[in-house]
């Protein structure tokens, strides 16, 4: 037995938006024996732009029954029935989330028809209610009304069940593990059969094409499949699921290539629904100048262009702790590094700090000379490569830094010269550098026994 379900609704997810209507077909397989159809006061405001879609109006509903008064008779409906909705998920939000605060427990099996259609007639240009019902020719009367659209998701569902005469697609969407009730409606199931269970990117494209978020896995099937589940009410879920129209996916051989793929995509597409990573990189910067002492200083600054700093930072107190390091390491002046700012002088506020530049005591030469070291200091990177297994037998992984910054990152033949930065650039595309991939790279470079270090520069 199958309840074929539409309901209208205030908005466009569960957890702050009523239900306004709901109309319900119960179907044996062969004919409709029994339906039921009612207005529901929401207890909330219709939005003006909503009352123009559905046609229902703040005051159609006024007189109606709430949720709850008919809450039993829905239940009683569609507690021992296959649920079935176009777009299956959005009704089942709605009704599981309204009948969960009345006290019902209610966890059916889900067919969605806008799922179930691309498969059993693919080729159609849309498979929108709408649309679909126009290119097979099923009359749709009352659109956007609750048993308007019901009646006519019920004419195509019977299309559907007579097409698989066999019952044979419709069991394997019933079957438990198919996944086909979770997947967002337009995402085709062989794309995500496709996805492999190794590390990797991930990507969602939306109607056109356009990649609308991308995501890092250690197992991508599992990771993807994990955006699917659950019974998350919100908007952004909600409007995410409906704009899913693709997945693609890159392989890597490690998780620390997947974070470091990641950031790279997400800088390159910008996806829509990312949220992470979306922010300034450097932000602040240790810059050095010579005052009319010829002393010269270091100071802290926010990232301007034209002045390039010695070295930049995320987070001011990264670099006023980086600043500060330096001038202990280098008996450096803190009031002529900015960051003794008082009137007194540094000897003053704690003795032997410096040898007495602030105040002109010591030769500007002198002093210079330990400034020019910790500038050397500051400015002194890496190279190095990190190794690890490859994605086949015969190759390695490469994420190759040089001079500090990340170079790019492949797949090298186990037997190529690894001891030259030159040689490992040959095999490699050059990526661009990101304060998100310097601190993977990092924490990465602390693990013993998988770097190969070619010189200071």
């Amino acid at each position: 037995m199958y309840a074929i379900v539409d309901i209208e609704t205030t908005g466009g997810h569960a957890a702050n938006n009523g239900i306004t209507e709901i109309a319900i077909f119960i179907h044996d397989g062969n004919a409709v024996v029994e339906s039921f159809t009612t207005l529901i006061n929401p207890e909330m405001h219709i939005p003006l732009f909503i009352e123009g879609y559905t046609g229902i109006t703040n005051e159609m509903v006024e007189n109606a029954p709430v949720f709850n008064t008919v809450s039993a008779r829905i239940y009683e409906l569609l507690h021992d029935k296959i649920f079935v909705a176009h777009n299956v998920n959005f009704d089942y939000t709605f009704i599981r989330h309204h009948l969960s605060r009345c006290g019902y427990e209610w966890n059916p099996k889900k067919l969605c028809t806008v799922r179930l259609s691309r498969k059993v007639f693919p080729g159609y240009q849309s498979y929108s209610l709408g649309k679909l019902c126009s290119s097979m020719g099923i009359g749709l009367q009352n659109r956007h009304r609750a048993f308007g659209d019901a009646e006519a998701t019920t004419i195509l569902f019977k299309r559907i069940l007579d097409a698989d005469e066999n019952r044979e697609v419709i069991n394997t969407f019933l079957k438990k593990g198919s996944k086909e009730a979770n997947l967002p409606p337009n995402l085709p199931k062989e794309q995500f059969d496709a996805l492999p269970s190794s590390p990797g990117v991930y990507y969602f494209h939306d109607e056109k094409g356009k990649i609308i978020y991308v995501g890092k896995a250690v197992n991508i099937r599992k990771r993807v499949t994990s955006h699917f589940g659950g019974n998350n009410t919100s908007e952004k879920r909600q409007d995410f699921m409906r704009e899913i129209f693709h997945v693609g996916f890159e392989a890597t051989a490690t998780e620390l290539m997947a974070l470091i793929l990641e950031s790279i995509e997400i800088k390159k597409h910008w996806p829509k629904h990312n949220k992470s990573q979306k922010q300034l990189e450097f932000s602040y910067g240790i810059y050095d100048y010579e005052d009319q002492n010829s002393y010269i200083r270091l100071c802290v600054d926010r990232v301007r262009k034209n002045i390039k700093p010695l070295h930049t930072y995320k987070k001011l107190a990264d670099a006023f702790n980086h600043l500060q390091r330096l001038v202990l390491e280098f008996n450096l002046c803190p009031k002529l590094c900015m960051i003794n700012n008082g009137k007194e002088p540094c000897q003053a506020l704690i003795a032997g700090c410096c040898a007495g530049a602030c105040q002109l005591n010591e030769q500007h030469e002198i002093y210079n000379q330990r400034v020019f070291a910790a500038i050397t200091d500051l400015s002194t990177r890496d190279s190095y490569a990190i190794i690890d297994y490859g994605i086949r037998e015969n190759e390695v992984s490469c994420i190759l830094v040089d001079d500090g910054k990340f170079y790019g990152m492949g797949y090298i033949s186990n037997t190529a010269n690894l001891n030259n930065a030159d040689a490992i650039k040959s095999h490699l595309s050059p990526q661009k550098d990101n304060y998100f991939i310097q601190e993977l790279i990092g924490m990465q470079k602390r693990i013993p026994g998988r770097l190969i270090r070619f010189s200071d520069n």
